[in-house]
């Protein structure tokens, strides 16, 4: 029989492993529209996107830019495939961080 706080362990290895995997896609985004799309970058403080001084409301424009789809729009292919991507593993992870919180709450 598999222990409760297997599953639960699993389940954090699992949902870290992915966070990890859509940090790295948003590096790689936030790289790639440097050059793609330089306004944008501009707008979401793609310098200090990741510091401890990044402005949250600036960030939020980027959440809504890639929910909204606006994407779609862009000239350059790998540009609109880094955001599909991110777009599936924001998904993802927030997905699996409300499956292990309702996991932990059960367990």
């Amino acid at each position: 029989m598999i222990n409760g706080d297997t599953i639960l362990f699993a389940l954090l290895i699992v949902t870290l492993i992915n966070l990890a995997r859509y940090f790295s896609a948003l590096r790689s985004l936030l790289y790639i529209m440097r050059d793609a799309h330089p306004l944008l970058y501009q707008q979401v403080d793609g310098r200090g996107f990741f510091s401890t001084q990044g402005n949250w409301t600036k960030q939020v424009r980027l959440y809504h830019y890639i929910k909204s789809k606006e994407y779609h729009h862009h000239h350059d292919e790998l540009f609109m495939a880094k955001c599909d991507r991110v777009r599936e593993l924001f998904i993802l992870c927030i997905t699996l961080l409300v499956v292990t919180t309702a996991a932990a709450i059960i367990l």
